[in-house]
This record gives C-alpha cells, structure tokens and sequence, in this order.
C-alpha cells in the first residue's frame, strides 16, 4: 500500500454556519460539513476518490514537498 500526504484547509462558511473543506494540493476537489469534524470525514472521502480516479485514469497524483503554514496575524488600525 502507498501512502500520500495532503494539506487540507477547512473554513467557516459564513452564509450557512458550516465548514467547507478542501485540499490546495488537488484543484476540483472539495467537500463540506455542518462541523469541522464533519467536514473532514467528507474531505478524506472526496480526497479518497479524486485518488482513485486519476490512478483509474493512468494520471499522477500530485504531492506537494513544501508544507503549508498557518499563522494567525493581527493589525490594528486607527
């Protein structure tokens, strides 16, 4: 079995109160949740099967070698 690692990133859906997730590893592919839990049980999923379609395809599965970072950042303004 060959293992593959992605970035996931799961925001706030301001309109509905719930999460939509998606990896900036795998354009197209996305899924979303009413919590944040939820949201990445579907993206595992959606990544899952966006896995399984491009090898069904002969297509390579993209990794990326630079890990994403996140950090948050406060301004204030007069």
């Amino acid at each position: 079995m060959k293992y593959y690692t992605f970035e996931i990133v799961v925001e706030k859906e301001p309109e509905n109160g719930g999460y939509s997730a998606y990896s900036p590893t795998l354009p197209g592919c996305f899924s979303n949740g009413k919590s944040i839990e939820e949201a990445k049980r579907n993206i595992r999923e959606a990544v899952q099967q966006h896995i399984e379609s491009l090898l069904a395809h002969g297509q390579s599965i993209p990794q990326n070698d630079i890990l994403v970072h996140l950090e948050e950042l406060t301004i204030g303004v007069p």
